[in-house]
């Protein structure tokens, strides 16, 4: 496999409960390194741009609402397959459907408040990392 990079945010209803340390812990216990991250509060522009892809869905002003109500931090991981790797350890973006020891089974409030999300293949990643850093950012 070869080492990989995948873009990760910390969302507001895991930062408002002070979780950052322990999905980190989560992350880097899965084998991934977080070689980039920053705690930003996301404008509402910034959020319809990187939400830009559910524009249509009806859920789209409250996930824009939530993204942009408090600080998150972004992220750049990266590992031998990061991209699945961070997947499998955040879990399904319903709580009640993830697997004991998952982010989202042990923090999420709800699927709506799921406390993470990640990039879902690597043209994803290249994307949303470039929307949050530069590349002298990132230090592997």
């Amino acid at each position: 496999m070869a080492i990989e990079r995948t873009f990760s945010i910390i969302k507001p209803d895991a930062t408002r409960r002070n979780l950052t340390g322990a999905i980190n812990a989560k992350i880097e216990g899965a084998g991934l390194r977080i070689v980039a991250q920053k705690r930003v509060h996301m404008t509402r522009g910034q959020a319809e741009t990187f939400y830009a892809v559910h524009k249509e869905r009806p859920f789209f002003g409250e996930l824009v609402e939530q993204m942009s109500a408090a600080p998150v931090v972004v992220q750049v991981l990266e590992g031998e397959d990061a991209i699945r790797r961070y997947r499998e350890v955040m879990g399904p973006t319903n709580p009640e459907k993830a697997d004991p020891g998952t982010i989202r089974k042990e923090f999420a409030l709800n699927m709506g408040e799921n406390s993470v999300h990640g990039s879902d293949a690597p043209e994803t990643a290249a994307k949303e990392i470039a929307q949050w850093f530069s590349g002298n950012e990132i230090v592997g």
